[in-house]
């Protein structure tokens, strides 16, 4: 049958998507690599249907393709009766042990379908945290910044991993960055954290992420046009008045402006030549 990778959002039950919920519910078994994403998933699963998996937290790789191995051994009997899910936090497509896994099945276990339920990642999920605005058209590189590495290069960072942030963020800002950290956001077990102190967040956790942004990058948005040079609010609703009187009647000597079907919000307009209002 089939091995559902499902993510479960950033640790807060209620940011599952409804896909998931659905996919956790039919699963006959389901498989969690640990206390965390075991916690949501007891939110919509009996304890009873879950089961675990061990997956070390090293960077030695035999040792990692043996828990992996071990793990789609234990799956895959299940995973042919029926249904059965794997969860994690965030996707299952970024930063995320399903991978490993995915491909470990592949290999072993060729007839174990996988179908992935995607969920909100930190990625996504540290813009609402943080009060970042990513504009559109603006670039945004995920980057490791794990044991006081400091990347640099792009405009815009969003750094995973962050595990000694005084030493990440002494490197960044040298580099002219501004630098705003988040820890176990949403997260319900242990302490959300949102800081320009690095110093607040000096001890290491697994769950500690940045955003970097170069210093005095300049933001070309549209709604810059909401403002005077002198603050005059008045005569900046005047302005903003006639583009939408403009818009609403007849532009370009006697152009008429309609708006289309699903255009109701002004995203596209169509001009009829010689239509006079």
């Amino acid at each position: 049958m089939t091995l559902y990778g499902v993510g479960l959002g950033p640790g807060d039950p209620g940011l599952l998507t409804v896909r998931g919920k659905r996919a956790l519910e039919a699963a006959e078994v389901v498989y969690s690599p640990g206390r965390l994403s075991r916690s949501v998933a007891r939110e919509y699963v009996p304890e009873e249907r879950i089961g675990d998996l061990d997956f070390p937290m090293t960077k030695d790789e035999e040792e990692l393709r043996r828990a992996w191995t071990e793990a789609a051994a234990a799956i895959a009997p299940n995973a042919r009766e029926g249904e059965v899910a794997f969860v994690t936090l965030g996707d299952p497509n970024v930063y995320s042990t399903f991978g490993h896994l995915r491909r470990t099945l592949e290999m072993f276990h060729p007839d174990i379908e996988t179908d992935l339920v995607p969920g909100v990642s930190a990625v996504t999920a540290f813009t609402t945290a943080l009060g970042v605005e990513v504009d559109a058209g603006a670039g945004l590189s995920l980057r490791e910044a794990a044991a006081g590495t400091s990347p640099t290069g792009p405009d815009r960072m969003v750094l995973f991993k962050v595990t000694d942030a005084p030493a990440t963020h002494e490197g960044l800002v040298e580099a002219g960055y501004d630098v705003r950290y988040g820890r176990r956001l949403y997260m319900e077990a242990g302490e959300t954290l949102v800081t320009d102190d690095p110093h607040e967040i000096a001890d290491r956790d697994y769950y500690t992420l940045a955003y970097a942004e170069k210093r005095d990058l300049e933001k070309k948005r549209a709604t810059a046009a909401f403002e005077t040079s002198e603050g005059d609010s008045e005569s900046g609703l005047a302005t903003i008045g006639d583009e939408r009187e403009e818009l609403a009647g007849i532009v370009d000597g006697g152009t008429r402006i309609e708006r289309s079907e699903g255009c109701e919000h002004g995203d596209c307009i169509h001009a009829q030549e010689g239509e006079n209002a």
